[in-house]
């Protein structure tokens, strides 16, 4: 790949990272939150629930808005309202001011990530697409792992640290692709803008039977591990006895199988058909959750035995990604941008129904989570299985 595609990918990759770093950088920092801003640990909770539901309601309408006036243009808007949020974020006097801006960087943190897939599919086609979306995706993956490793780090500053962090994050992603990313939807393919057919174009990706199943699968199979990144002040903390500032032990792990399995899928892409692809992640997946499940029913806990699994989890999820979205982008080749909507509305609305219903409801026990780990990846594999990529016939 030449230089200039190789630097196009790394911010392609960036932009899609800022979600995620929003999401999991402040949370080894709930507990001084907590004490600093005098509100209760459900309160603080609430904050990151402020911030998903408001953020999987919009990618509904970033990837409509970049197919109408531009990607370049929402990326623009977006990052810069998300960058002022980030700086309101640092000065809120109290929990209710922060949830205030929270929900504000919920509805700007998605339009890099959507337009970011999109413009995948404007740029890159055949196996080079899937290649360059295992790199985009790679980060995508390893971002929600680095990130509180990063706010364990900045919270030996103060946690106001983390979102000015997040703020100048943001601002070097907005620069890198004004910089260096092309405009993908010239003005000649633009599709007007208004409510009727956002909601006609929705109808169109939603009713496609290929596409449903792809990003709900997307959708499950990233749970699957996301599940463990809410839970991890609980799992880490309470059951495992790390501190906050031993979050890396999780992560630093999981970052490496993250990166392992886009390795393997750049490598695959070309050599094996998308369904060999997706075969062996999934059997690697299951084999490895159910020894979650064995490990995590032990009468004992052990930081590294409890920790192996969910690392070794991350190569098959990383390794099966990059086959499910460009699949499923592929359904609608001429809406691609409602289409990236479409698949990160799915994925977020699942880490929102994680973080305010299935973490809380299964963490009192490394059990628990492993059963709602294998749960995850039943309901995704159940998914894919009844796709074209699994019987080579053609989509619906």
């Amino acid at each position: 790949m030449r230089t200039s595609s190789l630097l196009t990918v790394y911010v392609l990759a960036a932009l899609t990272a800022l979600a995620p770093f929003a999401i999991d950088t402040y949370l080894p920092a709930f507990p001084m939150m907590q004490h600093d801003l005098q509100a209760s640990t459900v309160d603080i909770q609430h904050s990151l629930t402020f911030y998903l539901l408001p953020y999987a309601i919009m990618t509904l309408f970033h990837g409509a808005i970049s197919d109408a006036i531009g990607r370049i243009a929402t990326i623009r808007w977006g990052l810069s309202i998300f960058i002022l949020a980030s700086i309101g974020c640092i000065f809120a006097p109290n929990v209710e001011t922060l949830w205030t801006f929270r929900i504000v960087q919920g509805l700007s943190g998605g339009a890099g990530n959507v337009v970011a897939r999109a413009m995948v599919r404007d740029l890159f086609e055949g196996v080079q697409a899937q290649r360059v979306m295992a790199t985009v995706q790679m980060l995508f993956v390893i971002a929600p792992a680095v990130a509180p490793i990063i706010g364990g780090v900045m919270l030996g500053i103060h946690w106001q640290a983390i979102f000015a962090f997040l703020a100048l994050y943001a601002a070097f992603a907005l620069w890198a692709a004004i910089r260096y990313l092309p405009e993908t939807m010239p003005v000649e393919k633009r599709q007007p803008l208004s409510a009727r057919r956002v909601i006609q174009n929705y109808q169109q990706i939603f009713s496609h039977r290929e596409f449903s199943l792809l990003v709900f699968a997307i959708g499950a199979n990233f749970s699957a591990f996301f599940l463990y990144v809410l839970a991890s002040p609980v799992f880490l903390i309470q059951h495992l006895g790390l501190t906050s500032q031993q979050f890396a032990w999780m992560f630093i792990p999981t970052v490496c199988g993250s990166v392992f399995g886009s390795f393997l899928a750049k490598r695959a892409a070309g050599k094996y058909s998308p369904q060999q692809i997706l075969k062996f992640s999934y059997g690697w997946m299951a084999v490895v959750a159910m020894a979650n499940i064995a490990v995590s029913a032990l009468p004992f806990v052990h930081a590294g035995l409890n920790i192996l699994p969910i690392a070794l989890f991350t190569i098959g999820l990383a390794l099966a990604m990059p086959v499910l979205s460009v699949s499923a982008l592929d359904c609608h080749p001429r809406i691609r941008g409602t289409a990236a909507s479409g698949q990160a509305f799915m994925q977020m609305l699942l880490s929102t129904v994680s973080a305010g219903l299935v973490a809380p409801f299964v963490w009192d026990h490394p059990l628990g989570l492993a059963l709602a780990m294998a749960a995850y990846l039943l309901l995704g594999w159940l998914a894919t299985r009844i796709t074209h990529l699994f019987d080579n016939q053609a989509p619906a």
